[in-house]
């Protein structure tokens, strides 16, 4: 390419030059230039060039190939040259002397108008993609005949541009390459003068120069006769230099290669620039293997014509197997199936192939400059990354397993090799990674795994499993000091289905059985079939004994429905289980497993459809727990619940102001059961919720007795245990029972424990508020005894403290209460709040609480917990 910089006086020039054409046609006109890559860019244009016109002849000329722009002109070769030799190695001729526009026949004939002329470009198939309606085009070249650029006038109308505009058009064109001739002939003048002349001495000559080359060197004339050429070339084509300088490539070589000879001349001209324009064999043996590559570059003379061609000729065998090797690689790298990386040393991200976007879902334009980081998957800790790079550092290869994370997020397995590249002084240059996606892999081993561990039928972990995972929870429970149990559970009788209804029906009751067994468990428990019809569970977090019971409880229930088969058959199953706790009865998986097995024998030998623990005296005890769970499941229904009241005075006028109904139950068979002792086992097994609405709904119901036989009896103060609070349906289950019994809601109080508000006190203070809205009082239970936020108890709407019996039962003489007590009440006061002492018994204790300004109480010493037809009667004396 001719590198001559235009100055900006000329480019106005130029520009003054278009406006005047497009004055004159009425239309538009740009002057476009090509880069060295044949690349097209605006350099001038006229006015009111619309921008996406412009855009349109640029996408046009750069993606068109069939545009020949360049100058069409051929050497003329003669078939013998009588030519000497001279001083001057370039030999002027007439065949390059002439360069004008890109057309068929010289400009001066009328008829070479009409190709550069498109008067209606839509009826053109080559350029309707410009939406243009008519256009001229014309190239624009350099004396020697290289392409600078080209002319185009243009115009929106079809047949608005004619003979008389291309006549402008090319006018234009000859006027801006005189230009360009012009600047040429500058440049190389003011080169010559910085250059200055030579001595003599200083000068070897032209032959001495290119024979000190092992590159084939030679020149030829404008005529394309060779003038010159060194011993390179001489040993090359096996002829003396006599024979090769005066003659064509047609007189050496035959014509169909001098064709492909001077068309590599040609190429060399149009571009104005050196070009690589053959690779060959070396002469014509066909059995050296020695690639060849010619470089062309066009001669200029200082005033810009051409001269001739100047040809080098290099060996480029190792060069051509270093590109083999090159384009090799390149398409092992493109076309392999696994993902190849590319870091700099500093780790980032130079290059990836195919295979890798394809496996981690990411662009090669998102990933370049990244660190691989980017893939982390967050399963690998600092230390295995640590050992990784320290390993790569030392042998330069790493190779192992890695979880990494795609563009989607998913986590997936890689077998990944990571090799150091080293450049030539031994530093490190680049790092490369191949790795193959193993999930197929992963997850043929897991089903590998699943068959060896997992029970087919069932899906439930097998034996062998079980072992391991009774090891692994037998160490997490003396990490924690707990307790776990063993659960070894025997279906009774299983033979029988399986002889009568077959195997098949065998095979769907044990399924649907391991569903129910496994829906009573926690997600943190192990549940496994370990044989035909024996399944095992394993029950981690055991605190006490009854934690245990209800578990076995909840496994027992899975019995009470039948089983409902193919075949339409209703058919009913029991068990036998057998319970061991870690670490009394064994602090070993062999040992556990053993001894809830022999308890689970015991169990069947005592009848079937039983359970028993290892050891005997919990066996005993878990029986009477059972059968107290089991009581309470109907205690609602057999009217075995009642109520009692106990009476709230104010303890400066002693007169009763409220009453607290207080639970009792009295099962038929066990007998008066103590709240104690029973509130909690229903606050286990699930029945806290169901007992806590009756006993709302009994106490509003016997307050709007009291209220219609005219016995006012302030508020009646209802217990509200923490799972009631906890559900969101407990304030609309309060509203309706009032509505449902008709009890105002101003003689109802609801007793709430410091513990229960403190769970999640947010929900709390958001539910209270709600139900102290409809007039309901509020009030603290057991006060003092929780871990009450006084930042929360500020906020919580309630109207009393209730200070716990613990704290009354030894004031005055206990310095501790005393304190207690006082603060108590010296705190509730400051938040506006009436203190309620529960537990009084002597008169010295409600002497101190009134002395201490204490509001209310209630106690043994004022009244104890009476039926509904004593409270009538103590309202009555009071």
């Amino acid at each position: 390419m001719i590198d001559v910089a235009i100055s900006q006086k000329q480019l106005l020039d130029w520009a003054n030059d278009l406006q005047l054409v497009a004055d004159l046609t009425q239309a538009n006109a740009v002057i476009l230039k090509a880069s060295e890559v044949g690349e097209y860019s605006l350099l001038v244009r006229s006015e009111h060039c619309s921008p996406s016109d412009i855009e349109a002849l640029l996408r046009h000329f750069n993606l068109k190939t069939h545009l020949n722009l360049q100058q069409n002109a051929i050497p003329k070769v003669k078939t013998s040259s009588s030519s000497a030799t001279s001083d001057n190695f370039f030999h002027q001729s007439e065949t390059f002397s002439h360069y004008q526009v890109n057309l068929p026949v010289d400009i001066r004939h009328i008829n070479a108008y009409q190709q550069a002329l498109i008067q209606d470009v839509k009826s053109s198939p080559k350029w309707r993609d410009t939406a243009l309606g008519s256009l001229i085009y014309l190239p624009i070249i350099w004396s020697s005949g290289a392409h600078f650029g080209v002319l185009c006038l243009f115009h929106k109308t079809a047949l608005h541009l004619d003979q008389r505009a291309l006549q402008l058009a090319s006018l234009t064109v000859n006027s801006v390459q005189l230009n360009l001739s012009e600047l040429l002939k500058l440049k190389q003048q003011a080169q010559m003068v910085l250059r200055g002349e030579s001595k003599s001495m200083d000068v070897i000559s032209l032959q001495t120069f290119i024979d000190s080359f092992e590159e084939h060197i030679w020149v030829k004339n404008a005529e394309g006769v060779y003038t010159i050429c060194n011993q390179s070339v001489e040993k090359a084509w096996e002829l003396p230099s006599r024979e090769i300088v005066g003659k064509t490539d047609e007189e050496l070589f035959g014509k169909d290669i001098a064709e492909i000879f001077l068309h590599g001349d040609k190429r060399a001209i149009d571009a104005g620039a050196p070009i690589i324009v053959a690779e060959c064999l070396d002469g014509q043996s066909q059995n050296k293997h020695l690639w060849l590559e010619t470089l062309k570059v066009p001669a200029l003379t200082p005033e810009g014509t051409l001269a001739g061609v100047i040809g080098m000729t290099r060996n480029i065998s190792k060069h051509k197997e270093v590109e083999e090797q090159l384009t090799l690689a390149t398409n092992v790298f493109k076309h392999s199936l696994e993902g190849v990386v590319v870091t700099d040393r500093h780790g980032n991200i130079t290059d990836v192939n195919g295979a890798f976007y394809e496996i981690t879902g990411y662009s090669r334009e998102e990933l370049l400059g990244q660190n691989p980081r980017l893939f982390n998957s967050g399963r690998h800790e600092k230390v295995f990354f640590e050992t990784m790079w320290n390993n790569l550092l030392e042998t330069g290869k790493w190779n192992g397993e890695i979880w990494n994370r795609r563009k989607d997020g998913t986590i997936f397995p890689q077998n990944i090799t990571i090799s150091t590249i080293f450049d030539e002084v031994g530093e490190i240059r680049y790092f490369v990674a191949v790795f193959a996606d193993i999930s197929a892999q992963k997850q043929s081993e897991a089903k590998l795994a699943h068959l060896a561990y997992f029970d087919p039928l069932t899906h439930l972990p097998n034996r062998m499993k079980l072992m391991m995972q009774l090891k692994q929870e037998i160490k997490h429970a003396k990490r924690l000091n707990a307790q776990l149990a063993t659960v070894f559970i025997d279906v009774d009788l299983f033979k029988h289905i399986n002889d009568s209804f077959g195997h098949s029906i065998g095979d769907e009751m044990l399924v649907e059985l391991a569903k129910r067994l496994r829906s009573q468990l926690r997600e943190q428990d192990v549940l496994s079939r370990i044989g035909g019809d024996e399944f095992v569970a394993l029950v981690s977090g055991i605190q006490q004994l009854e934690d245990a019971n209800l578990v076995i409880e909840q496994l027992r229930q899975v019995f009470e429905q039948p089983f409902v088969v193919s075949t339409g058959d209703h058919l009913r199953l029991t068990a036998s289980m057998g319970v061991s706790i870690y670490p009394s009865d064994g602090a070993n998986a062999d040992t556990l497993l053993r001894n809830a097995d022999a308890a689970m024998y015991r169990a069947k030998s005592e009848g079937r459809n039983n359970y028993a623990f290892y050891t005997e005296s919990l066996t005993k005890e878990s029986i009477e727990h059972l059968k107290l769970q089991s009581a309470l499941y109907g205690a609602l229904e057999q009217n075995a619940l009642y109520l009692m009241y106990q009476p709230k005075l104010d303890l400066v006028s002693r007169k009763t102001i409220g009453v607290e109904a207080l639970l009792r139950w009295n099962d038929p068979v066990l007998g008066q059961i103590s709240p104690g002792v029973f509130i909690p086992v229903a606050e286990k097994i699930g029945l806290i919720y169901d007992i806590g609405l009756w006993v709302l709904e009994t106490a509003c119901l016997q307050g709007v007795r009291w209220l219609a036989e005219g016995k006012p009896f302030g508020r009646i103060a209802v217990n509200v245990a923490g799972q009631q609070l906890q559900r969101s349906s407990f304030v609309e289950d309060v509203k309706r029972i009032l509505a449902e019994t008709g009890l105002p809601a101003t003689c109802l109080e609801l007793e709430v424990t410091e513990s229960v508000m403190m769970h999640n006190p947010d929900t709390a203070i958001r539910d209270l508020k709600l139900l102290g809205d409809l007039g309901i009082e509020l009030s603290v239970d057991d006060f003092g005894t929780g871990y009450s936020s006084l930042n929360y108890l500020k906020k919580l709407p309630i109207h009393k403290l209730k200070i716990d019996q613990s704290f009354v039962r030894d004031i005055p003489f206990d310095t501790n209460n005393t304190a207690i007590a006082k603060a108590v009440i010296a705190l509730g006061h400051a938040l506006k709040l009436e203190i309620v002492a529960e537990g009084v018994e002597t008169q010295e204790q409600a002497e101190f609480l009134t002395q201490n300004l204490c509001d209310q109480a209630q106690g043994y010493l004022f009244s104890r917990p009476l039926l509904p037809a004593d409270v009538e009667a103590f309202l009555a004396k009071t």
